[in-house]
């Protein structure tokens, strides 16, 4: 593997790498392009055909989809060749759950299998479990599930009751309690549950058999969408679990349990790529047909803005999600150097990323919910109608702000991981924000005479850094330890690194992609709005969050600063959207 500038997590706000240093989904190789085009004519074949009866909640109809998907060997992607899979790379792990985001409810079901029912058993157990459990998980022989929820423990995880205590001959755990939203309940083998066993203050994780006596699963829930996935309670009444089944180290589950989520955030940030794709053709295809007022919509200038707006949005989600998930194959590689075990390298390098994680699984999940409503309204009436693809997309997309943690939840972590990373030395974070709080008045703005068009974008880039980096300061300032409890402040902060990451990546990979290509002025149209419009979230973010902590001629100062940093030349938006909007309905489908 060639040598490459990774940056830590989070130290993206504090400096700058290189486009040469970013992974983009065009350097796919045709192995990578090969295994999605699998997963894709698998969606056409055995899943689509299908969706109308999966739907309808059938259990063992899921279950059969799931099965054939594994005997494939989409199941096996991410595990090592020596517990039966094909030990992939992350990249293309990502690409897998890209590709199969397309798959309405089956997608769900397909990525809480490999993914939270699968891995942590892969990542956190021992050699048996491992060879136990793994290569029949890997094959789909037996499906998995994770259940961490309880009707009161979800975002406060650790409050959870399930109980387990050791039986008097030594050889059991004894677990008792109750687990909800639990997804392939229903049809699950295997389950890695998380109870706290005697008095201990956090938990523990176990692999349980759901044939084991005692667990007993409740009916399926009745939901807003994903209604071809299974979603259920699960009770444990005196369920004796086998002391070797004790996943990792007592008192581990916290920890497991974290690391796990992590990783659900991170896919989840590329698998909504592949349902906004699909959402996509769908708008324009339906835009390319439907005629009114003699003419058809594509050619209305209203509908090439939702068009081109959906486009945009995709594409530097995108950009985003394979630019930090080639910084974790490579963290896996040197993790590996040290502790020999691929599991627990790949775990810990995407737990170490956890603000993109946090970063991604927000941005994304509010990508596709813009994308599908917008497709909703291109197909007017009919998009209401349980006929169209797009009323069960709009429908299924809603979870995805609240799976893996809510996007509240994650906001937060998102800035409150980065500062803790700056704090414990990851990265010099502090020191620049202070600088630039304490002299406002020696920045620097829009003035461009001379720059190129991609360091034109890069000055502006770095100037929305820096008005994060003073909001952040000033906010420590104000508020010191009690910080914390300000999450308006922190949640405004947030959406400015969201933005700002986005807009980097989107940068590099078309800068990048000029490099490989040559000129590419659609793709310009495409970062041209992007810089533009994230100028004004970033301004409105900022005012928000300056005004919630500083007033008088303090707040003019700094605000007057934060109006210079997110300076930007004026753009035709108008006529760049529909050049974006251009393509699209020329080529009938995403092909950017």
């Amino acid at each position: 593997m060639e040598s490459r500038k990774n940056l830590k997590s989070g130290e993206f706000l504090v400096k700058e790498i290189d486009a040469n240093d970013i992974f983009i989904p065009e350097e796919f190789d045709d192995e990578q392009r090969m295994i999605a085009q699998t997963c894709s004519d698998f969606l056409e074949a055995e899943v689509y055909p299908q969706m109308t009866e999966l739907e309808k909640g059938k259990r063992d109809l899921m279950k059969s989809v799931l099965k054939k998907s594994g005997e494939l060997g989409m199941m096996g992607i991410s595990i090592p060749e020596e517990f039966g899979g094909f030990g992939q790379s992350f990249v293309t792990q990502m690409l897998v759950a890209e590709t199969t985001g397309a798959g309405y409810s089956f997608s769900v079901a397909f990525m809480a299998h490999t993914g939270i029912g699968t891995l942590p058993i892969l990542y956190y157990g021992n050699k048996e479990q491992r060879e136990r459990y793994v290569p029949k998980l890997a094959t789909g022989e037996l499906i998995g599930s994770y259940a961490l929820t309880e009707p009161g423990a979800g975002s406060d995880a650790n409050s959870g009751k399930t109980s387990a205590r050791l039986s008097e001959d030594g050889k059991y755990y004894i677990l008792n309690g109750q687990k909800m939203w639990i997804t392939n309940a229903g049809f699950a083998d295997i389950q890695v549950v998380f109870a706290k066993i005697d008095n201990d203050r956090v938990l523990s994780a176990f692999i349980v058999e759901s044939s084991y006596p005692g667990v007993v699963i409740g009916p399926d829930e009745h939901k807003m969408g994903i209604k071809g996935s299974s979603t259920a309670q699960i009770y444990y009444n005196d369920v004796k679990v086998p002391v070797e089944n004790l996943l990792g180290k007592r008192g581990e589950g916290f920890r497991i349990a974290l690391s796990i989520l992590h990783m659900g955030r991170i896919k989840l940030g590329a698998n909504v790529i592949g349902a906004a794709k699909k959402t996509v053709n769908d708008s324009v295809r339906y835009a390319n047909e439907r005629k009114q007022f003699g003419m058809l919509i594509s050619s209305f200038g209203a509908i090439k803005y939702k068009l081109a707006e959906q486009v945009i949005r995709v594409f530097a989600c995108e950009s985003a999600v394979y630019r930090v998930s080639r910084d974790i194959d490579d963290l896996i590689v040197n993790l590996k150097k040290d502790c020999g075990d691929t599991g627990r390298a790949t775990i810990d390098a995407i737990s170490h990323y956890a603000v993109e994680a946090a970063l991604l699984k927000v941005v994304g999940s509010e990508m596709l919910d813009f994308v599908a409503d917008e497709a909703v309204q291109i197909h007017g009436g009919m998009g209401y109608s349980a006929e169209m693809d797009v009323e069960k997309g709009y429908r299924d997309s809603r979870i995805n702000r609240i799976f893996e943690g809510t996007n509240e939840i994650n906001r937060l972590l998102v800035t409150d991981t980065a500062m803790k990373r700056a704090m414990k030395g990851d990265f010099d974070l502090f020191v620049k924000a202070a600088e630039l709080y304490e002299n406002p008045d020696k920045l620097t703005g829009t003035e461009t005479t001379g720059l190129s068009y991609f360091e034109e974008k890069s000055k502006y880039i770095s100037n929305y850094k820096k008005a994060a980096l003073i909001c952040i300061h000033g906010a420590m300032k104000k508020f010191e330890k009690a910080l914390v409890h300000e999450q308006e402040i922190l949640n405004n902060i947030a959406d400015m690194m969201m933005e700002i990451y986005q807009s980097e990546s989107l940068a590099h990979r078309i800068r990048k992609l000029e490099s490989l290509r040559g000129d590419i002025p659609v793709y310009k149209d495409i970062l041209d709005v992007n810089i533009y419009d994230t100028s004004h979230k970033i301004r409105k973010s900022a005012h928000d969050a300056v005004n919630s902590f500083e007033d008088g001629e303090n707040a003019a100062g700094i605000i007057n600063a934060i109006n210079i940093l997110t300076g930007v030349r004026g753009v035709n938006v108008k006529s760049a959207r529909r050049r974006i909007a251009g393509k699209l309905i020329e080529d009938n489908s995403y092909k950017f």
